[in-house]
């Protein structure tokens, strides 16, 4: 059994949402604090920097990331997705080769963390059962995920060799349309590039299916989505996306996608970042934080660049400049801290609202919880993995039972994971 370290900061947290008023909110307390003890606590989205799997920087300290293991410790969480991420680039053999080298330097990195840095406290799982095994020992999990099939380039034999390196899930695009599916971001002036999948993407579909990892339909668009329904003979997952129904965002799944989930039996995995969440709360929040980063920018005699000309920037300079930033938030958290008690930022409970959406919809076996931390995730309450137990706090005081927590937190996405490496079984002995 895990043993949580956060008291403190999950009473603060309910003082600062008028929760903790009453002997009966500090029951509640007890209640979520014992059911996030017993269940696997499961978050299928964190990014990483390379820069931090290092011999004298790495996991192991409490840096500046939203997830490292002092944080999983301390908010309980049992099982961090780390996620191979390569942004996309021109469709040509430079860069795939680029985008090749990107991932593998990010399982490089992970494994390095698993089996050198600290093999006695996190272990990389591929199955359910290695799971729920290095949980009981008490050990913390990392488990893999690719976000965005560029890397693979043309060459369908990547996705066996990222399958053999540990990835148990894979998205087909990202921000712009790649070699393999149509991303959302063509909805914004209807311009496509494959009208859903390409014929290579439907090749690596039914790879996928072959190998036993799992299809994630976060970032491709929707119309990629229902192919994907269509070719797969296995469930699907969404692995950090939310209800378009309440945040009418073309990152996030309309009804009709969502349904096709419980139709399928895959799982939507909530995503935790905020302007998927409520884009008009994110976006007065976000515009007064701006201000204060621009201005401690100044001060620091450090440019913010427009995102597009990021984009443009080598890898080691895009790190550099990616470094600067993170010291600009260092510095102005005072400053955003005291932005929070002024203005009502995303929080655990607009984010709980879009659970509750789906479980209406969909059912409580089709619905899981991600943050998207490190990536740009974080909500107010849950804006690391120390303050993990927010989340069921906030399940718990809306009437979810254990075991349908148990289901949010994992069991429903382990059980997807059964069930396609079953489908794949089944594949390989025909």
């Amino acid at each position: 059994m895990k043993r949580l370290n956060l008291i403190p900061a999950a009473i603060l947290f309910i003082s600062a949402t008028g929760l903790a008023q009453t002997e009966n909110d500090s029951q509640l307390f007890e209640k979520a604090k014992q059911i996030h003890e017993k269940v696997i606590t499961i978050d299928t989205h964190n990014d990483i920097n390379i820069n931090n799997f290092t011999e004298e920087k790495n996991y192991t300290m409490d840096l500046d990331t939203q997830v490292n293991l002092p944080k999983m410790d301390e908010g309980g969480l049992d099982v961090s997705w780390l996620i191979v991420y390569t942004g996309q680039d021109e469709l040509t053999d430079e860069g795939y080769k680029a985008a090749y080298k990107n991932a593998m330097q990010k399982f490089e990195a992970i494994h390095r963390l698993t089996e050198e840095i600290a093999p006695e406290r996190i272990s990389l799982a591929t199955t359910s059962e290695e799971v729920r095994k290095l949980v009981k020992e008490g050990k913390k999990v990392a488990m893999i995920g690719v976000e965005n099939g560029y890397p693979i380039g043309k060459d369908i034999e990547n996705v066996e060799k990222f399958y053999n390196l540990g990835a148990r899930y894979m998205s087909l695009s990202h921000q712009g349309h790649s070699q393999l599916s149509d991303s959302n971001t063509g909805e914004e002036h209807d311009e496509w590039l494959h009208h859903g999948l390409s014929d290579l993407g439907k090749e690596v579909i039914r790879e996928m299916n072959r190998l036993g990892m799992m299809i994630d339909v976060s970032h491709p668009s929707k119309e990629a989505i229902k192919e994907m329904f269509e070719l797969s003979k296995a469930p699907l997952i969404a692995s950090h996306s939310s209800a378009r129904g309440l945040c009418d965002h073309s990152r996030n799944l309309d009804d009709e996608l969502l349904m096709l989930f419980k139709e399928h039996g895959g799982v939507v995995q909530t995503v935790a970042f905020s302007g998927y969440v409520n884009t008009k709360k994110d976006k007065a929040f976000d515009d007064a934080r701006k201000v204060v980063y621009e201005k401690t920018a100044e001060e620091m005699n450090i440019t913010i660049l427009p995102e597009d000309s990021v984009k443009t920037l080598n890898e080691e300079t895009k790190n550099k400049y990616y470094s600067d930033l993170d010291k600009i938030v260092t510095t102005a958290k005072p400053e955003i801290e005291k932005l929070k008690k002024e203005l009502d930022p995303v929080n655990v409970s607009d984010f709980v609202d879009h659970i509750d959406y789906m479980v209406d919809l969909i059912g409580i076996d089709h619905v899981g919880i991600s943050s998207d931390f490190d990536g740009g995730g974080g909500i107010y309450g849950w804006e690391d993995a120390s303050e993990t137990l927010n989340i069921t706090i906030e399940l718990v005081k809306r009437g979810y039972t254990e075991k349908e927590i148990a289901k949010l937190w994992g069991e429903n996405l382990l059980r997807v994971l059964d069930e396609v490496q079953a489908v794949a079984d089944e594949i390989q002995k025909s």
